[in-house]
């Protein structure tokens, strides 16, 4: 019994069908056309692909940040709608934690970034200890600069993946020493890595209530800072 995952926190539309073992099919694509008209096509052709009907799914899982907020939204949104249809478990996989499981490279540190806009990234700092992934440092808010500049001082060699690494790329090469881009196959959000967290969260008996589950911004939205300025904090 497969968990579908859905992955639409960045620019990367992406959904897959995973068991606890096996990535079942996997559908990514990264085009100009917004996840509102790609999202419910892709799951329906993925399920037709491998053949599953929704009746068979486990669960369904979703990236809830940080990230785009609207492509979160919109995962999210279609998430809860159909673990609520299908009474299965709805589970929130971390963005920045996904696409640090893309890389399972022990030894060294993953870095995952993700635009923020302004100069700014998400990130968060990973490594793999005993086949599990650690938590180094945890979501946040920072220049890319500034991520650049501690990054140049840790001891062992640091992966960078993500939308905003990507961006960045003569940057990380100029850097050199120890900062290396992620390969192109990995570097970008995948679903494939939402599903097989989400077992494995599953399996510690960790899942999230269709009504209150939200996505995890970190920051305000462009539309809340510029209403504050407008307007005035509220009090």
């Amino acid at each position: 019994m497969p968990i579908l995952a859905i992955d639409t926190a960045t620019l990367v539309s992406s959904v897959a069908l995973a068991a606890a073992d096996t990535l079942v099919a996997e559908l990514t694509l990264q085009t100009k056309k917004t996840h509102s008209e790609l999202l419910m096509p892709h799951i329906d052709r993925i399920l037709q692909m491998a053949t599953i009907e929704k009746s068979l799914l486990k669960a369904v899982a979703v990236s809830i940040g940080p990230g785009s907020f609207t492509g979160l939204r919109i995962g999210l949104a279609t998430a809860k709608a159909l673990a609520y249809a299908l009474h299965i478990p709805l589970i929130g996989v971390p963005s920045l934690a996904a696409l640090a499981f893309n890389c399972p490279v022990p030894g060294s540190i993953l870095s995952p970034v993700l635009d923020a806009q302004k100069g700014n990234v998400y990130q968060a700092l990973y490594t793999w200890q005993n086949a599990e992934l650690t938590e180094l440092v945890p979501p946040r808010v920072i220049s890319f600069a500034a991520a650049l500049e501690e990054l140049a001082v840790r001891e062992h060699p640091v992966l960078l993946l993500g939308e905003a690494a990507v961006a960045h790329r003569r940057e990380i090469e100029a850097r050199g020493a120890n900062i290396m881009m992620a390969a192109p196959h990995v570097v970008m959000a995948r679903a494939g890595s939402i599903a097989m967290l989400a077992h494995r969260l599953l399996k510690q008996g960790v899942y999230h209530d269709v009504f209150s589950l939200e996505p995890l911004y970190i920051r305000r939205s462009e539309a809340e800072e510029l209403w504050e300025k407008r307007c005035g904090a509220v009090q």
